[in-house]
């Protein structure tokens, strides 16, 4: 009896952290053996090799070139960005974007939303993305363009946008740009 429920929690613990197909596949399988205390050892096992992964909806490979970034990657890539726009700024306006008030203040972040928009726009992400080799896409493989990388630049510098993801790893600004972060190796 343990090891039926057991193996039931383990399962639906996998599948509801699963994209909401595998998770809605979990479930159908859980119902279908009436409930958790019932689920037979040989149920079917719903994580084989032919189940989705993230990106497969988007048309885009498991792993490798032209796969979903992953978070390492995009953080990493964020890191790299924020301390290379304090630099930047610094060397402008001085350390008062560090410590004073006012409109220095927020030179950091107007850098970055520059450094975001105009990297993107011309080379397909920002500086961070670059050395991570990351890189930000449409959808529909068309060239990102001005408005997009406007649109994305400001709203990942709102920054509740890209704390707010799909399973597919797409924040807000992603999927209101109808963009996403690839791999570039």
């Amino acid at each position: 009896m343990f090891h039926t429920c057991n193996t039931a929690v383990v399962s639906l613990t996998i599948h509801l952290a699963a994209p909401p197909v595998r998770a809605a596949r979990a479930c159908r399988v859980l119902v279908a053996a009436g409930s958790l205390g019932h689920v037979a050892d040989n149920a079917p096992d719903t994580t084989s090799a032919g189940e989705t992964y993230p990106g497969q909806s988007l048309g885009l490979p498991p792993e490798g070139r032209g796969s979903l970034a992953s978070w390492r990657a995009r953080i990493g890539a964020l890191i790299i960005d924020w301390a290379a726009c304090m630099i930047i700024a610094i060397g402008f306006f001085g350390t008062g974007v560090l410590t004073g008030g006012g409109w220095r203040a927020w030179m950091i972040l107007a850098t970055f939303f520059v450094e975001s928009t105009v990297l993107s726009w011309l080379v397909g992400g920002s500086f961070g993305q670059l050395v991570s080799r990351i890189a930000v896409v449409r959808l529909d493989v068309q060239p990102l363009g001005l408005p997009r990388a406007l649109l994305r630049a400001f709203l990942v510098s709102l920054a509740l946008p890209p704390l707010i993801i799909s399973a597919e790893r797409r924040g807000l600004q992603d999927l209101a740009a109808g963009t996403v972060v690839i791999n570039r190796r």
